[in-house]
């Protein structure tokens, strides 16, 4: 799932860029009509472009990627719950990875103006509602046997474990990634319980976050992912490291994937007898 314009994979290379697409095509004379002209992908991108598009066409044959978009925040919410029915069958091999930044208010569609509002007041009152919390429900009840995983965004670094082990206190869920604004792009935080009885604190109503003393600093651990880490460490031991960015850079989510592969083949073993 993901919103409608947003970076998607394989696409992501090159949309959202000041440089068109257009660019990368170009006009050569038709093999076949010599009074006629053909489009082209330009040799000068022609190389970065192959792999991806390989790549995309791979996953398209063998039917791996389904995308499912959305625009607003109700369609987001009942489209969640819509693939939940159809993943409960999977029990344990079931894995959500919800990154979307959704937003902790909203104008419900009752409450939206008809009309042009007026400005001729000069001023503008606006009062919004709480956006409906689904990842207590969906861990506790949709998905009771999957592998949750949800996100911690902050703009100061001191919160960003206090709040995401606040999160695993009130919803029971396996696994928050933590990343702090300005740095989401290099390093990330897997904050996890140290034992799977921890389900959610049923007392703990609203949608905003439980209090931070709720939480132990023995009941969780957490692990850095740290490109930064990745790079030195490689270059040390004298090992090339490519990823899959530009020029081959490696991407914060090439680990963060391959973190989330291992951990969830950790919980489908541990499924109880």
């Amino acid at each position: 799932m993901h919103r409608q314009h947003s970076l998607r994979p394989f696409s992501r290379h090159y949309s959202h860029s000041r440089r068109s697409f257009l660019d990368f095509l170009s006009l050569v004379p038709s093999s076949t009509k010599p009074d006629e002209q053909s489009i082209a992908v330009s040799p000068s991108v022609a190389q970065e472009l192959f792999p991806i598009l390989q790549a995309y066409h791979k996953v398209q044959d063998e039917g791996t990627l389904l995308s499912i978009d959305f625009q607003t925040i109700n369609e987001y919410l009942w489209l969640l719950r819509g693939v939940t029915d159809i993943m409960a069958t999977l029990g344990r091999r079931g894995l959500f990875y919800l990154a979307a930044a959704v937003s902790d208010f909203f104008l419900p569609d009752e409450k939206i103006a008809e009309h042009k509002i007026q400005s001729g007041k000069g001023t503008l009152s606006l009062e919004m509602d709480q956006v409906p919390k689904v990842l207590k429900p969906l861990v506790q009840e949709w998905m009771p046997e999957g592998y949750i995983v949800s996100f911690k965004l902050e703009t100061e670094a001191e919160l960003l474990i206090p709040k995401a082990r606040a999160a695993l206190s009130r919803y029971g869920h396996q696994l928050v990634i933590g990343n702090e604004l300005h740095r989401r792009k290099y390093e990330v935080v897997f904050v996890e319980p140290l034992s799977s009885t921890i389900r959610g604190d049923d007392s703990i109503s609203g949608a905003s976050t439980p209090p931070l003393e709720r939480s132990r600093d023995d009941q969780f651990k957490e692990t850095w992912l740290k490109l930064d880490d990745i790079q030195v460490g490689a270059a040390e031991a004298g090992v090339s490291v490519g990823g899959s960015g530009k020029d081959g850079e490696v991407e914060i989510e090439e680990l963060i994937v391959k973190e989330l592969v291992q951990r969830h083949q950790e919980w489908i073993s541990a499924k109880p007898q």
